[in-house]
């Protein structure tokens, strides 16, 4: 099996790339956990419920016309259809894309220490599924 070490992963912020600002990435799915113990049964049962999708960004802040604070803040309490790519290629079955609508709920515009580079860390729900595409 092929591993992988992310060094060219990209990212898609509506229409905008903006993987040379993006440091880590995490895309995450879990699953309410709903129970459906009936009387007689000696032990609990359960099913899987809703997904609950988040993504996890860190960026290196910039600035600069048409860069990371520009970009981000004026979309600050909506959503925005984001793709994600382990590698900035071609999407095939082993470099799939996933795409969602992720509502921007936080942001912090300053951040750093002196002598420290300025970065931005985010933690954004998805509204909705994630899309798995592999051609």
């Amino acid at each position: 099996m092929a591993r992988i070490v992310l060094t060219n992963a990209y990212v898609l912020f509506g229409s905008t790339d903006i993987s040379d600002h993006v440091s880590s990435i995490s895309l995450s799915s879990s699953y309410d956990i709903v129970e459906t113990t009936a009387f007689g049964q000696t032990a609990k049962t359960r099913v899987a419920g809703l997904a609950d999708n988040s993504v996890t960004l860190e960026f290196h802040q910039d600035y600069a016309t048409s860069s990371i604070e520009q970009t981000i803040y004026p979309t600050l309490g909506t959503a925005v259809t984001i793709s994600v790519k382990p590698v900035n290629a071609t999407t095939t079955t082993i470099n799939p894309q996933y795409g969602f609508s992720a509502v921007i709920s936080e942001w912090t515009p300053v951040n750093g220490a002196v002598g420290e580079l300025s970065t931005a860390s985010v933690s954004w729900p998805i509204s909705g599924a994630i899309t798995k595409t592999t051609t």
